[in-house]
């Protein structure tokens, strides 16, 4: 059975997708384990790809310019889903976009340092249009497991509440990414707050809660921009701090900050760079501690090399948090009541709604089947052909990296399997 498949996957290195003469019954042959609800296997002769996000794209792009086919998976409706449909309005790219481009084709010229939220949406959508990336959409990977018999991978979809699907591939690349599904803590009293409770992937613009008194929980880069959007409508926002934070300018000496830091790591130790960061952010943003931001033990890098947590790139909030137009609350939130919230410390204050940016995490585990299989880098730690990209927390220029090496070394695997059959 094996020999056969190998041959298969072989002859038709040039369909995209094709059916097998392969039936899903008991006395067929079929492999063990293949459940007879799911429709007929589709075979598919490159790598699957699950998710339809920058770090999807850049795999599949990658692929095609070495003239491999691929399936790429997206449970929305959409190209970078989350983009699109989980973004405040005022979102910009973080970083310059030299260093956020995808493989094999810059940004537009024209396009600012720091684009837009619409502007990067549009440069994927151009991206997957001049690579020839065309998703399966609206389709959900519901299970991912290595069938060893066969020696490839069996993916399990969902489309819609009836359609179920069962693919066959010889490669699995994991691209959903580290921000996948939001991540929603269980707020004692939360029942009986009254006002709206939203997690920042609802949340569009700062324009509902003109007036209102508004509790923002957490103080990554998302809080802080959105307390800023909130003032910027008027709003009265106040951020719990509970965790220490780095927060940095944007922008150094002329050049983005993260720009400088990978310059300077080309002639100095981290620990030096760190230094040499904290204190030009000294200099130019004082004693964030003053303000109930302090600041981690370990420097900025470091702290990020080693536990993935990225510093604040301050865009304006911390004027506001100065000036005291934002408030912080450096105690976590113990309960909320009726309109108020209680502290950790004891105190309670009044809000109109509360506003979690507590972040996202990956899906990964709720659909592959793999005990630690995607491991910490970009090739699987326990499954010959298994992929992870996005997962480097190194951002978009980490997705661009890991596109380029796993399609290299499918390239490689591709070519030996046509030399198999020669």
């Amino acid at each position: 059975m094996d020999g056969y498949w190998r041959e298969v996957e072989c002859k038709k290195v040039h369909d995209p997708l094709f059916y097998p003469n392969f039936h899903d019954s008991e006395d067929s042959g079929s492999p063990q384990g293949l459940c007879t609800s799911w429709k007929e296997p589709l075979f598919v002769p490159g790598p699957i790809i699950v998710g339809g996000g920058p770090s999807g794209l850049a795999v599949a792009a990658c692929l095609n310019a070495k003239g491999i086919p691929s399936v790429v998976l997206e449970r929305a409706h959409c190209i970078a889903s989350l983009w699109q449909l989980k973004t405040y309005d005022r979102l910009r790219l973080h970083l310059p976009k030299k260093h956020c481009e995808l493989p094999l084709t810059p940004f537009p010229s024209w396009f600012p340092t720091y684009p837009t939220k619409h502007q990067f949406v549009s440069y994927l959508e151009a991206y997957a249009r001049e690579h020839g990336v065309r998703p399966r959409f609206n389709e959900t990977v519901v299970a991912a497991e290595y069938d060893p018999v066969l020696g490839f991978w069996r993916v399990r979809t969902t489309k819609g509440s009836a359609e179920r699907r069962e693919y066959l591939c010889r490669w699995l690349v994991a691209a959903t990414g580290e921000n996948a599904e939001a991540v929603v803590p269980a707020l004692e009293g939360a029942a009986d707050f009254g006002g709206p409770i939203v997690h920042t992937s609802a949340y569009k613009s700062g324009d509902a809660f003109r007036g209102k008194r508004v509790l923002v929980v957490g103080c990554g880069n998302s809080g802080m921009e959105v307390c800023l959007d909130l003032c910027n409508h008027n709003a009265k926002p106040t951020i719990v701090v509970r965790d220490s934070v780095h927060v940095l300018p944007r922008e150094m000496l002329g050049r983005s900050t993260f720009g400088l830091a990978m310059w300077l790591l080309k002639w100095l130790p981290l620990w030096m760079v760190d230094g040499l960061l904290l204190l030009l952010a000294r200099l130019m943003l004082g004693n964030t501690a003053k303000f109930g931001l302090r600041r981690p033990q370990l420097g900025p890098l470091r702290l990020k090399s080693l536990s993935g947590k990225t510093p604040v790139l301050d865009v304006g909030t911390l004027v506001l948090i100065k000036s005291k137009h934002i408030k912080v609350r450096p105690a976590g939130i113990k309960k909320l009541m009726k309109h108020r919230a209680e502290f950790v410390d004891g105190t309670t204050e009044e809000f109109d709604a509360v506003i979690l940016a507590t972040g996202y995490k990956s899906n990964v585990p709720c659909w592959l089947k793999e005990k630690d299989g995607l491991g910490s880098g970009w090739k699987g730690k326990t499954r010959e052909g298994l992929y992870a990209v996005g997962f480097s927390k190194r951002g978009l220029l980490g997705s661009s990296l890991d596109a380029n090496r796993i399609a290299g070394d499918i390239e490689e695997r591709w070519k030996s399997e046509l030399e198999k059959i020669k």
